[in-house]
């Protein structure tokens, strides 16, 4: 993906990358993700330990944390709307369809509206992950509904996901990290 319209740090040329960058591109060809393909890990490959150690923490909530995927790509995908963070949402929109939220849920999200047809584990992260992002924190009552459904290591593991993406959601908002093979960006700007 070459620098376009406007996009500030796009992929390094192979040539120009340093040991470090090699290596830590090494590492994450050889663990879920595979090779690099731009995005996130392209932005923050200028700062080559970050990445290695912000890769080791979204690995886990990606490939490895015990919550249902469709509750980790429907906080994913309501922290990349409330970021405007176009690439994400491409890429983490067609898995949260894949992990079994509805279209319907999506679409709500993506237009800044609650869903109507929340599943009852759906609907309590959802609560969470709004009171979050709009206040910064949680109230009692939605603390006892979260810690009731998910325990106290999911809140944790939910609110680490709601931080991871805003790390790499931020990262390539600051690079202005273009939607892959030049489509246009998914998202509205904010104000709808």
């Amino acid at each position: 993906m070459a620098a376009s319209r406007g996009e500030r740090m796009g992929p390094i040329a192979p040539e120009k990358l340093t040991d470090a960058q090699k290596k830590i591109m090494a590492d994450i060809a050889a663990g879920p993700r595979g090779p690099m393909r731009g995005g996130p890990f392209a932005v923050m490959l200028r700062s080559p330990e970050l990445l290695e150690r912000a890769q080791r923490v979204g690995e886990y909530l990606r490939f490895r944390c015990p919550l249902d995927k469709r509750i980790i790509e429907l906080v994913t995908c309501m922290t990349a709307r409330h970021l405007t963070q176009q690439f994400e949402w491409f890429a983490h929109s067609k898995q949260a369809l894949e992990a079994g939220l509805k279209a319907e849920t999506i679409e709500a999200i993506a237009e800044c509206r609650r869903p109507q047809t929340l599943a009852p584990d759906e609907a309590i992260a959802y609560e969470l992950v709004s009171e979050l992002l709009a206040t910064k924190g949680v109230c009692d009552a939605t603390y006892e509904r979260a810690v009731s459904k998910y325990g106290e290591p999911g809140v944790v593991d939910i609110v680490g996901m709601v931080g991871y993406y805003q790390l790499i959601g931020l990262q390539m908002n600051v690079a202005r990290t273009q939607v892959p093979d030049g489509k246009s960006p998914p998202l509205a700007q904010f104000p709808l």
